[in-house]
């Protein structure tokens, strides 16, 4: 049976002792089934991923004690994903599908046909440690509060591109405007449910830095379109394709 795999945000080193939380001991104990001198796999973006020994377990929690250091930490490419919050369970779905594509930074904005004006932030934050933990990647995706559309873009870094995908129009295919752009810092923006008004793409479309993007012939409800776009830019520029952006 595969180690548990917990975030801790806790310094991991060698003979370190920690005390895990209610909600990890209770996965631990009631869940998983674990007891004292079982093992754990902890880790974190700086110190990397640790073996540790359950040292006790009881109603009280669980303190566990690291042995060895298993692997060092590697940073997931320097990719967002901007999109529009739908509703609770596809919202659910693109943060949790985002979070195991690898991307660094989580971005809610919020469009004229945006039906959601608010997310959970406490809700999103236990989704992406979740899939992390569940994923092998060593960090937890930065999760933003919901903001305007227009306040997320004004003044949009000159160096980071922003991939819009945009289904009505002249876009050409994604797969075709990502060649020349495999390595740097990049965006992808997708619409609500209804798609961005006219007003909204012609913003969009308007900032230098801006590529509209097609995701082909058919029109993809936004979870799926997320998810589509997040696949065709790690195929091409992220870590999947062994690239620049895997050596950051």
């Amino acid at each position: 049976m595969t180690d548990p795999r917990l975030y801790c945000s806790n310094p991991l080193r060698a003979s370190a002792e920690i005390r895990l939380g209610r909600d990890e001991s209770h996965y631990l104990v009631s869940v998983m089934r674990r007891k004292a001198g079982d093992k754990v796999r902890l880790f974190n973006p700086q110190d990397g991923e640790w073996s540790a020994d359950i040292a006790a377990a009881d109603r009280k929690g669980v303190s566990l004690r690291l042995e060895k250091k298993l692997r060092a930490a590697q940073r997931v490419p320097d990719l967002d994903l901007l999109f529009a919050p739908v509703k609770k369970a596809r919202t659910d779905f693109i943060v949790e599908k985002a979070t195991e594509l690898g991307v660094r930074r989580i971005r809610p904005v919020l469009t004229r046909r945006t039906i959601a004006d608010k997310v959970r932030l406490d809700r999103l934050s236990a989704l992406v440690r979740e899939a992390a933990e569940q994923t092998e990647r060593f960090d937890l995706p930065e999760i933003f509060e919901a903001e305007k559309l227009e306040s997320v873009l004004d003044g949009w870094p000159a160096d980071r591109v922003l991939f819009f995908c945009d289904e009505a129009g002249d876009a050409m295919p994604m797969a075709e405007a990502l060649r020349g752009h495999e390595t740097g810092k990049a965006a992808i923006l997708t619409g609500p449910e209804g798609g961005f008004t006219s007003e909204e793409r012609d913003y969009i479309r308007s900032l230098p830095i801006a590529i509209p993007v097609s995701l082909g012939p058919r029109i993809l409800r936004a979870d799926t379109a997320a998810a589509a776009a997040l696949t065709l830019w790690q195929s091409c520029c992220g870590d999947w394709s062994g690239g620049a952006q895997a050596r950051e």
